[in-house]
Order: C-alpha cells, then structure tokens, then sequence
C-alpha cells in the first residue's frame, strides 16, 4: 500500500509514488498536520532559483492540530502571490498556455480548509494526468513494514528522478522533486509516462 498526506500540489516524487501506486493508494487525512511541509507548500523554478509557495494557515502553530481542522487564513493575498510567481515562472514553458486556465479557477474563490483546497488541486492534477483520484481514508493509517508511508518528513529520496528539461534550464543546473506543476508544465500529456518510469530507489 502507498500511504500519502494531504498536500498543496505535491511533488514529482509525490506523484511518482501516487501515479505507479494504482488502486493501492491511499491518502490520509487521519493525521495530524506537519509544519514545513508538503501538506501546505509546493516549490516552484523561477529565473532566480527555486521559490516556496505556502498557503497561509491560521493557527499553524498550535501543536497536534488534525489536518483537517486546519484552516486558510486569506488576511495576506497568498493567492494573488502563488498566480503571478506561476505566470512570471512558467508563462515560456512550453506547454503553460494549454495547462494554466486549468489551474487558475483554484485561486478564485475562498477554500474553508486546508484539506479542501488540497483535494482540489490533486482533482485537478489527477483529471491532466488521466490517472484516478486515490481513496480517502478519514482515520488515521497505521503503515506496516512493506508499505510505501510518504507521511514522515524525510531528507533523501525515494525514487530516481531523471532530468527534464526545465524552464530556466539554459542558465539554471536541473532540479529534482520539484511540484508536479513544473513537470507539468514542462512536460505536458509526457508527464505521467516521466511518473510512471521513475525507478524506486534501492
């Protein structure tokens, strides 16, 4: 089984395990939530180097708060942030025209939770790809020793991520495990077949 967390769009490595998961994919909103995480931060390539885009929480804080009592806090324009660092980043890569009317509905209106808008960009992501969306699970996940548990905060990769061609590539080395938003865009419909042959790490 493939235990996932909730997450703002979710990395190459995310969606690696999500896409070769199949039907054996479970996302976990049981949890509690994990501060500096992938559960409400993505990174993006711009000309300058890698940027962080974090949804703004209220209360992220408090300690062993459920994910799903977790709250967007819209005092800041976070969203006006996140669709101008994505436009400036990605509107030469070549496949941003086709791909980015898709995604910017997501910033027009107020998500009550955390959970809700995460739901909503892996709905988004997942129709793209042409992959299923992963069943839920509202309690907690307990992982055996053969599962694939992307919940931990970890510093080393799980799978092998082979280069692509990135938008600022002729300047800037490649970066792995970037949001699936890049590879998206970098890599259009040739995404999931990228997802699909990323080798598990040994």
């Amino acid at each position: 089984m493939v235990i996932l967390p909730s997450v703002y769009y979710g990395s190459t490595e995310y969606w690696a395990a999500l896409v070769q998961g199949g039907s054996d994919v479970v996302i976990d909103l049981g949890e509690h939530y994990v501060k500096r995480s992938e559960r409400n931060r993505t990174e993006i390539m711009t000309s300058g180097g890698v940027m962080q885009l974090s949804v703004q929480l209220a209360h992220a804080n408090r300690p062993r708060q459920p994910i799903g009592s977790m709250c967007v806090d819209y005092s800041k324009r976070w969203q006006h942030q996140h669709l101008v660092a994505m436009e400036s980043a990605y509107r030469s890569s070549p496949y941003y025209d086709y791909y980015a009317d898709r995604f910017a509905p997501l910033y027009e209106r107020e998500w009550k939770n955390l959970v809700e808008l995460n739901m909503a960009t892996m709905e988004r992501v997942c129709s793209i790809l042409k992959v299923a969306v992963p069943r839920i699970s509202e309690s907690y996940v307990v992982a055996t020793a053969d599962d694939i548990d992307l919940r931990p905060k970890r510093a080393e990769y799980m799978y092998i991520l082979e280069p692509y061609v990135q938008v600022f590539s002729d300047r800037l080395p490649f970066v792995p495990n970037l949001s699936i938003y890049d590879l998206i865009m970098c890599e259009g419909p040739g995404a999931v077949n990228y997802l699909r042959s990323a080798a598990r790490c040994k």
